[in-house]
């Protein structure tokens, strides 16, 4: 993997190499632009075939009220496939959410924008 043109607001990200070959990197997909910046919301899940393009795969959580946001990911892949990934819930909380990589409904980024 290398840098990628993605959005984000300076806050931590992590990334697995999935079994298949694949990266997947969950992040806060927004900018730092303090007129855009909804904090560290959304937290997102992206998946590369080669480390450089990524596409759109997950939304974790979208709550740009959450006066803490969402934030500090951990990313494993454990021998069933599945990905656990855990982070923090309005730093209330720790949140533990897993998901099925082989699952996930994969769409464009044009120029790094997240789909509608």
């Amino acid at each position: 993997m290398s840098l990628t043109d993605l959005p984000n607001p300076d806050s931590g990200t992590d990334a697995v190499n999935l079994k298949d070959g694949r990266q997947l990197l969950v992040y806060n997909h927004n900018t730092k632009d303090k007129t855009a910046n909804k904090g560290r919301s959304p937290l997102n899940v992206a998946i590369s075939d080669d480390g450089l393009n990524w596409q759109a795969a997950l939304v974790l959580e979208d709550d740009p009220s959450a006066p803490n946001g969402f934030a500090y990911p951990a990313v494993i892949q454990t021998s069933d496939g599945l990905v656990h990934i855990t982070y923090t819930w309005e730093r209330k909380r720790i949140k533990h959410v897993i998901i099925d990589p082989a699952k996930l409904k994969l769409r464009p980024m044009p120029q790094g924008d997240w789909p509608k």
